[in-house]
């Protein structure tokens, strides 16, 4: 079981935290890594690009010259794709990039890279991530004191004053894994994802996001 240090906005340890192993200790699998990624960015496309084929194009309804006798090649149409303002062969249409991974496939995908960043020591837990309004002088304070530049912030709550202060900084993102009561049941709000987990050099986690992490995957 791996032991973290905790520390605080100011930027000082205030004690160390557990991790579930089942979480933040598994064999990392960079296949599941790998395609978890190129899942996301695949459905991210807007699949809308589009050319004409010769069908498609205007005019060229007609043979520009006979077919003997001219000493051109022969043609039949203006629209061909060999002309200029001819369609395009085997032309882009609108289509849907996405595809499908597994639940299973996708949690292991996550615990994989949550491992990975634990294990390159490229993981900071903070005891608790609270602003009073949003400020990104405010944020960037907190990060300047973790000596953090880029990096995926996880809150365990939808605080919107963490999530607004940080919308300026280009290289800092945030998400939030979010239990909330849903009568008498429990519903689990979640943007944390493996290509964010990733792309960013250092992952930064509060001690309430590490506890639903642990309750929603573990």
């Amino acid at each position: 079981m791996a032991n973290v240090s905790v520390y605080n906005m100011e930027g000082k340890e205030v004690g160390t935290i557990d991790l579930n192993d089942a979480v933040f200790g598994v064999e990392v699998n960079e296949h599941l890594v790998h395609m978890a990624v190129v899942q996301q960015l695949a459905n991210n496309r807007q699949g809308t690009q589009k050319a004409k084929t010769r069908s498609e194009v205007s005019g060229g309804g007609r043979k520009p010259w006979r077919q003997k006798g001219t000493g051109h090649a022969r043609q039949g149409s203006t629209r061909a794709p060999q002309w200029k303002g001819g369609g395009v062969v085997f032309a882009p249409v609108p289509r849907d990039y996405s595809f499908k991974l597994n639940r299973k496939e996708k949690q292991a995908a996550l615990k994989s890279a949550l491992t990975s960043r634990v294990q390159g020591n490229k993981l900071i837990v903070l005891d608790e991530l609270k602003l009073d309004a949003i400020k990104t002088k405010d944020f960037k304070k907190v990060l300047d004191n973790l000596n953090v530049n880029k990096a995926l912030v996880v809150t365990g709550t939808i605080d919107q004053n963490v999530i607004c202060s940080a919308r300026n900084l280009p290289k800092v993102h945030t998400s939030y894994v979010a239990i909330e009561a849903a009568g008498e049941a429990k519903e689990v709000k979640s943007t944390i994802n493996v290509y964010d987990i990733m792309k960013y050099d250092t992952v930064v986690l509060t001690k309430d996001a590490i506890a639903n992490i642990e309750e929603v995957y573990a």
